[in-house]
């Protein structure tokens, strides 16, 4: 994710293949949360080294294929920053 085009709350957050996954909750310096999109919201802590894509059109992709493997490496939150 770049400085110029920083995620924000409220943008569509997908997966690697463009499936929705859900929506930005909050944003911090170092991870997204992202609150899913099935009729039990999830919480996922992902890490913003996983981000591959975000733009001008409140859209963010993820790194994982589907919102199972998203589910799996992220429903925790993250013991340390990424950056260490």
């Amino acid at each position: 994710m770049s400085e110029a085009e920083p995620a924000a709350r409220g943008w569509q957050v997908l997966d690697a293949t463009g499936r929705p996954i859900g929506t930005v909750d909050d944003v911090f310096a170092d991870y997204l949360l992202v609150r899913t999109r099935s009729w039990l919201p999830v919480d996922l802590y992902v890490p913003v080294t996983e981000v591959t894509h975000a733009d001008q059109a409140e859209t963010v992709v993820l790194a994982a294929q589907n919102e199972r493997e998203a589910y799996q490496r992220w429903h925790r939150p993250l013991k340390k920053a990424p950056h260490d």
